[in-house]
């Protein structure tokens, strides 16, 4: 589904040059829960992005259903992140003047869908709250819910448990994995506790896969 071949990602610091990634081969396969683990550092995030099109590399190829990112213009890698990606960031990211119900469609999707997610997710009861009125918790369950409305074909996650406590962080993953239907799932995190029921991980370190 998606294939990275050779994909760096590389910065210039005072005319120096530092990879993030270093000629990383990787593929998603369709429907897989791939897990991406590492140090802080080594380059997760910066792999996640590459993959889901949020940067472009600076050198090799990332492919989607054949065809290269890099040569998408921005509007259609927006509407592919729209379409066909969901994403879930590290902190909650919620407009503070939206509901949770409200929150979900911005993504774009169905009233009813979105009120089935977040019935799903537990939630029902706090659709019609603000994120501050929301534990960090739930607020990261609404982050799910964005992510899963329009069924899409990708789920990109970066380290979506880091600011919970180890239990919504367990049930956080399980709830992605369980209501993502047959979509993909990449997740990068530094906790190997995140992934025990990830269909398969790779590790990171220095931007280079090890393993």
């Amino acid at each position: 589904m998606i294939e990275a071949c050779s994909v760096s990602l590389v910065y210039d610091d005072h005319g120096k040059p530092v990879y993030a990634c270093k000629d990383v081969d990787l593929e998603v396969r369709e429907g897989e829960f791939l897990g991406i683990l590492g140090p802080s550092g080594s380059g997760k995030s910066s792999l996640l992005y590459l993959l889901s099109g949020l940067k472009v590399p600076s050198g090799g190829d990332v492919r989607y259903l054949g065809r290269r990112i890099a040569d998408m213009n921005d509007e259609e890698r927006a509407g592919l992140r729209l379409r066909d990606f969901g994403f879930i960031f590290q902190q909650p990211f919620l407009l503070g003047y939206l509901t949770a119900l409200e929150n979900v469609l911005v993504s774009g999707g169905g009233r009813s869908q979105a009120a089935d997610l977040l019935d799903l997710l537990a939630l029902s009861d706090k659709a019609h709250r603000l994120p501050h009125e929301l534990s960090g918790g739930e607020r990261q369950r609404v982050c799910v819910a964005r992510a899963l409305l329009g069924q899409p074909k990708v789920v990109f996650a970066d380290e979506p448990t880091a600011a919970l406590d180890h239990a919504n962080g367990v049930h956080v993953v399980k709830m992605l994995k369980r209501n993502r239907g047959t979509g993909s799932l990449v997740m990068v995190t530094h906790d190997p506790t995140m992934l025990e029921e990830a269909d398969r991980v790779i590790r990171l370190a220095d931007g280079m896969v090890t393993e």
